[in-house]
């Protein structure tokens, strides 16, 4: 039986994928405590995580 991928939304941010968080952590270029406020704070959104690293830095 063959079961479905997930599909994922562009423009929204998996926390539970690894590979997802590290890139846009490294992208944004944060420490983990750092992107770990932002995400608090802005959601899973990657528009409102970007703007809102923009103002952490």
């Amino acid at each position: 039986m063959k079961t479905r991928k997930p599909t994922y939304f562009r423009n929204s941010l998996d926390m539970r994928d690894k590979v997802q968080v590290k890139v846009l952590r490294k992208r944004l270029r944060l420490s983990d405590d750092q992107f770990a406020s932002v995400v608090r704070k802005s959601g899973s959104s990657i528009s409102a995580i970007t703007k809102e690293a923009a103002t952490v830095k």
